[in-house]
């Protein structure tokens, strides 16, 4: 069967925002134009054309009045609402997972590959962040030991598993006793111009103000040395991190595309502590021409190339990126050499190797059928 003539069905956690994920399924929606979309909550206008154009199904949870507000405290729900869709019919389902979207239940007959940003966070590395303000924290222990029960059996119903980065292979290798290939995300190499001349003297921090993102520590370091930040974002973390910086840094606010790539254009380096899975900034700041400083786990790892495009520290603290920045000021980077780097990491290259992906699982799941059912036995009793 032709991949064209396939039914498709993309799964995503939730379309309320247009971020890093999103950007993935709409790159993942330009190769099966006729898919149908199902996720847990969606609010029109708020993601892309591309994904819109698309037919989209809603969970129950979405026809709570105001949920795609406050969708957060409702993740005792999402297994359940997950579970609910009626996928018959389907004969490829593709999920793009960073919480529940993987755990939906496929028909018998169809290929589920997901495509995991990282098993859900909430449940294993990042519950104490995420539950701080959580309306039901206090039945939360009783809660997070079903939730990582849920999680691990529910990775049974994935067929293959795609991680976006070695990070997170390995992560889900640890949680779910799974293989995986690494397809690594994207950036828009398009919206970000090579910058070679004269550097502003600032350093730039752009990230959602949330715990795990550390960026008091870049906050923190810049002041010790009486540098000069400059920050892009918001977040519910805004009015703790501008107490934090007591007037030495500058807060800018979410800035539009064209702005926020004369900011990095302008910047001595990106100031990146947090870890995270994979990472895009990084990207974008390779794309400008302009290095990066990171914590040397996670993602950012796998995307800087540690004394030519970057730095990474080793430890999480202000000490560790303070001697950082320094030895960062003692060297010289080239322009040419970061946005060589980031050009690894076009869309179209991330889209050839998803489709090539897809096509080759999609011939393996049928030759084990096919064996099969011509030794008389079930697929899985021929492995």
């Amino acid at each position: 069967m032709l991949i064209e003539n396939l039914r498709v069905a993309l799964v995503h956690d939730w379309l309320v925002n247009f971020r890093g994920g999103e950007r993935v399924l709409e790159a993942i929606c330009e190769i099966f134009p006729k898919a149908q979309i199902f996720s847990l909550f969606y609010a029109p206008g708020k993601t892309s054309a591309m994904i819109e154009r698309h037919r989209i199904h809603t969970s129950w949870l979405n026809r709570i009045p105001a949920s795609r507000f406050f969708y957060p405290h409702l993740l005792p729900f999402f297994p359940t609402a997950i579970e609910s869709f009626n996928l018959n019919g389907f004969d490829l389902v593709i999920s793009s997972s960073h919480c529940v979207a993987k755990g939906i239940i496929p028909p018998p007959s169809a290929l589920h590959l997901c495509y995991c940003h990282t098993p859900m966070r909430y449940a294993w590395d990042r519950s104490d962040d995420y539950f701080r303000s959580h309306l039901l924290k206090p039945l939360i222990a009783p809660f997070l030991n079903y939730l990582r029960m849920w999680d691990v059996t529910s990775s049974a119903r994935v067929d293959h598993f795609i991680a976006n980065s070695n990070w997170i292979a390995k992560r889900i290798e640890k949680y779910y006793r799974r293989s995986s290939e690494v397809i690594y995300p994207f950036v828009n190499l398009e919206r970000y111009a090579l910058h070679t001349g004269q550097r502003e003297d600032y350093y730039l921090a752009v990230s959602a103000f949330t715990p795990y993102k550390r960026i008091d520590l870049a906050i923190r370091a810049c002041r010790k040395l009486g540098r000069r930040l400059v920050i892009v974002g918001s977040g519910p973390e805004e009015s703790f991190l501008k107490r934090l910086a007591r007037g030495s840094a500058e807060f800018r606010g979410k800035l539009e595309p064209g702005e926020l790539s004369r900011v990095y254009r302008g910047a001595r380096a990106l100031l990146f502590p947090g870890e995270e899975d994979f990472g895009i900034t990084p990207l974008e700041a390779m794309a400008s021409g302009t290095p990066v400083i990171a914590y040397g786990r996670g993602g950012a790892t796998e995307s800087i190339t540690n004394g030519k495009t970057g730095l990474l520290f080793e430890e999480q603290t202000v000490d560790s990126l303070t001697e950082a920045i320094e030895d960062f000021e003692a060297m010289s980077f080239s322009p040419l050499d970061c946005r060589r780097r980031a050009d690894q990491f076009s869309r179209q290259r991330f889209q050839e190797r998803f489709e090539t992906a897809v096509k080759r699982l999609l011939t393996q799941d049928r030759m084990v059928s096919f064996q099969g059912k011509a030794s008389g036995l079930e697929p899985s009793e021929t492995l």
